[in-house]
C-alpha cells in the first residue's frame, strides 16, 4: 500500500531533474524528466516508506540520520535542490498544503518561548562545546551570516566585514553604552568594545557561550569594558544608546515578536538606535521545517516582512532603514559545510555517526535554502526619532576603502 502511494507521489511531485529511487525490495525507478539535478536515494526498511509517505519532510532528514534512507554524500545538496524546485513547482499533493497550515497554527503555541522554555531550547543547540563549533566558524566565532563584499573573500574577512556593515549603522561614538541581545561568544560585542571605544553589555541563555565571551574579555583585557550575563533579554530594564542583535530574533518564536520589539523599544534612549540582523521570508509566511524545529532549533521562526511590520509599528519604532542582503549567507553556510567536512573525523570522535549526518543534512538544507528559496537576511535599523539616522546611505560607504580594510584586519589580528 505505502508503496503504490509513495510511488504515485513522487510520479506527481517530480517533473524536473531526475531522482532515482532503490525501493526495500530493490527495484530500481526512476523519476522526472532526466534532466538534472540528479540524485539517488536508497531505501532500506519498509517503514521509511510508511514515514515518507506520511511526513515527508521529517522522515526525510530522519531518514538520512538513522540510515534508513542512503544518499551519497555528494548527492545530498543535488537531492534536496530537486526536491525544493518541484515543490515549489506546486509538486506536493493537496493534503500537503493542510498539513503545512495545521502545522502553521500547531507552531504558535510550540513557539510561545517563556523565559523556562526559551532558556532549554537555546541550551539544546548552542550549549554543545566550544571546541566543536569552532572545528567550522570563523576564528571569531560568528554563527550568522557573513558579508562578502567580494565574491573571493575569506569567511574570516566576510564575518569581519559583517561586523564594520553592522558598527557603521550603529553610528558609535566613544563612551555609548550598548547592548547585544544574544551576544554568542562575544565576538560581537568584543569587535565593538575593542575598535569603537563603546561599552557592551552581552546576554545570552547559553551558559557555556558565557564562559567563552568573559574568558575571551579577560584575555583581550575588555573585562571593563564589556558586561556579558546569562539573562534573559525581557529582564533587562536598564537603558542603552545602542542596541544591537545578531541572528536571535529567529529564535524569539512569532507570538513574541511584539514583547521583542516592545522591549527594545523600551530599553533604547529617546536619541537612541537598533540594528536588529535576522534570517527572513521574501515570501509569504511558512511554519517552521519540522524537522528543524525538532532536531535543531527548538522554537524557531524565520519571519517574513509581513510578520515583522505590525509588532514594529505597535513598539512606536522608526524602521530608520531596511536592508536585504541577498546571496551572503548561502556562501556562508559553504564554507561552514567545507571546514565541517574537513574535520568530520574530528567530530565522528566527540559526538558519533548519527550527529555526523544530523548536523550534515543540516547544514545542507540551509545552504540549499538560500541558494534555491525566497530566504535571505534582514538588516533592520530602528529608531525612537526620524533624524536619528542620516538622510541617505552615503554614511555608511564613505570611508575610503583603506580605512574600512584596516579596522577589519585589526579585527581578525585580535581574534
Amino acid at each position: 500500500m505505502w508503496n503504490r502511494f509513495l510511488d504515485r507521489m513522487l510520479r506527481h511531485l517530480i517533473s524536473e531533474g531526475t531522482l532515482d529511487i532503490v525501493w526495500p525490495d530493490g527495484r530500481r525507478v526512476r523519476y522526472g524528466d532526466g534532466s538534472g539535478p540528479k540524485a539517488r536515494v536508497t531505501l532500506t526498511t519498509p517503514n521509511i516508506v510508511k514515514d515518507l509517505s506520511l511526513r515527508p519532510i521529517m522522515a526525510l532528514g530522519e531518514g538520512y540520520t538513522d540510515g534508513s534512507l542512503e544518499i551519497p554524500e555528494h548527492q545530498l545538496f543535488d537531492l534536496l535542490t530537486l526536491l525544493a524546485r518541484n515543490e515549489q513547482r506546486g509538486g506536493m499533493p493537496a493534503w500537503f498544503r493542510g498539513y503545512s497550515y495545521m502545522r502553521g497554527a500547531v507552531g504558535r503555541w510550540l513557539q510561545r518561548n517563556t523565559p523556562l522554555t526559551s532558556r532549554r531550547n537555546v541550551s539544546h543547540h548552542y550549549d554543545l562545546s566550544e571546541e566543536f563549533y569552532r572545528l567550522f566558524l570563523d576564528r571569531d566565532m560568528q554563527y550568522s551570516c557573513a558579508y562578502f563584499k567580494d565574491p573571493g573573500m575569506s569567511l574570516d574577512a566576510a564575518q569581519a566585514a559583517k561586523k564594520a556593515h553592522i558598527a557603521s549603522k550603529l553610528r558609535l561614538a566613544p563612551g555609548l553604552r550598548v547592548l547585544d541581545i544574544g551576544c554568542g561568544w562575544g565576538g560581537m560585542a568584543l569587535t565593538l568594545a575593542r575598535e569603537h571605544g563603546v561599552h557592551v553589555t552581552g546576554v545570552t541563555l547559553s551558559r557555556s557561550q558565557l564562559e567563552t565571551a568573559q574568558a575571551r574579555a579577560r584575555a583581550e583585557g575588555l573585562s571593563e569594558m564589556t558586561d556579558f550575563r546569562l539573562m534573559d533579554y525581557r529582564e533587562l530594564t536598564e537603558r542603552f544608546d545602542r542596541i544591537v542583535s545578531v541572528g536571535m530574533l529567529e529564535h524569539v518564536g512569532l507570538p513574541q515578536f511584539p514583547t521583542y520589539f516592545a522591549k527594545v523599544s523600551d530599553l533604547l534612549t529617546r536619541d537612541g538606535l537598533a540594528l536588529i540582523h535576522t534570517i527572513g521570508r521574501t515570501a509569504p509566511p511558512r511554519p517552521t521545517s519540522p524537522w528543524l524545529e525538532r532536531h535543531i532549533f527548538p522554537g524557531g521562526y524565520v519571519p517574513s516582512l509581513s510578520d515583522l511590520a505590525r509588532p514594529m509599528e505597535s513598539a512606536n519604532l522608526w524602521l530608520a532603514d531596511l536592508e536585504v542582503l541577498r546571496g551572503h549567507y548561502g556562501p556562508t553556510l559553504h564554507h561552514w559545510r567545507d571546514r565541517f567536512e574537513a574535520n568530520v573525523k574530528t567530530v565522528r570522535a566527540m559526538h558519533d555517526d548519527r550527529f555526523v549526518r544530523l548536523w550534515r543534512f543540516y547544514l545542507v538544507a540551509c545552504e540549499m535554502a538560500f541558494e534555491e528559496q525566497q530566504q535571505a537576511v534582514f538588516q533592520l535599523q530602528l529608531s525612537k526619532q526620524q533624524h536619528t539616522v542620516p538622510r541617505t546611505r552615503d554614511y555608511l560607504y564613505s570611508q575610503p576603502a583603506q580605512a574600512t580594510s584596516q579596522v577589519a584586519d585589526r579585527s581578525l589580528q585580535s581574534a
